[in-house]
């Protein structure tokens, strides 16, 4: 794959990518070469069709400390356009990652600040180190949460997101899992060994079965029924049952064996 500079995009033998944030000299915050990093890494994992999913993570102490001061400092000095574009460059990475075809899961430790909250709340699931701290730290230095706040309600809901955008305090693990951030938080030294257990879950269900899951869901939306979603459900299921996939989903099952994307790690 591609060689950047500011992060990695690693892919396991079993079927799935990591993406590193890479740069823990500065805890991994946010640039504008790394924002563009990352959109070229999504690229190539929606692009390679041996992807089953991907996980997202940092290197070193923290998952990511947020913008980086120099780049934020130079974003400062920038007239309305050249911010316009800025902040479309984040949007962009923002929505491939919540729009992505595959399945993805954070891995936070550390620090978890402004934008990276953003990041963590585009991925399907996130796990976490109990002590890990999370802030929408923004108005502390006269900004706002814009991009990323859709993605941070829809994670979080819009009461909690009005607390913790307004008031930029910390909160921890614990409390993200509380929240809906955090599916499952550990202590920090067992995060590896979580994620692993993660890896294990996916690998075990159909690929195909978790796109169509999450390309339904984003459909189904909050749930709000209508004649059309009534018969895009019908028409999903059925189009899943009679797919070759699913024919060996279903024959595995009733022949109490094991399925064929299960049989490399079985």
């Amino acid at each position: 794959m591609t060689d950047f500079t500011t992060i990695q995009l690693e892919t396991d033998t079993r079927g799935f990518a990591t993406l590193w944030l890479n740069r823990p000299q500065k805890n991994n915050a946010f640039n504008a070469e790394m924002i563009r990093e990352l959109i070229l890494a999504l690229d190539a994992v929606a692009a390679d069709p041996g992807l089953r999913f991907l996980l997202l993570r940092g290197r070193g102490t923290h998952f990511s400390a947020g913008a980086d001061l120099a780049w934020m400092q130079q974003s400062a000095r920038l007239d309305y356009d050249a911010n316009l574009a800025d902040a479309h460059e984040l949007a962009e990475l923002m929505y491939k990652l919540a729009g992505l075809k595959i399945p993805t899961l954070a891995l936070v430790q550390g620090a978890a600040f402004g934008g990276a909250v953003g990041l963590v709340a585009c991925c399907d699931v996130a796990i976490g180190a109990e002590d890990a701290l999370f802030a929408l730290s923004e108005v502390r230095i006269g900004l706002v949460p814009a991009v990323i706040g859709p993605f941070v309600v829809q994670a979080i809901g819009p009461r909690a997101t009005r607390r913790y955008a307004l008031s930029a305090e910390r909160f921890d693990g614990r409390e993200a899992q509380a929240l809906g951030l955090l599916a499952q938080t550990c202590p920090a030294d067992e995060l590896p060994a979580l994620a692993e257990r993660w890896v294990a879950t996916l690998l075990s269900n159909s690929p195909q079965a978790m796109q169509v899951s999450k390309a339904l869901l984003r459909e189904v939306g909050s749930g709000a029924g209508s004649p059309a979603l009534r018969q895009y459900t019908e028409q999903t299921i059925a189009r899943v049952r009679v797919s070759a996939e699913g024919q060996e989903g279903l024959s595995a099952f009733l022949e109490k064996r094991t399925p064929a994307w299960q049989e490399p790690y079985a």
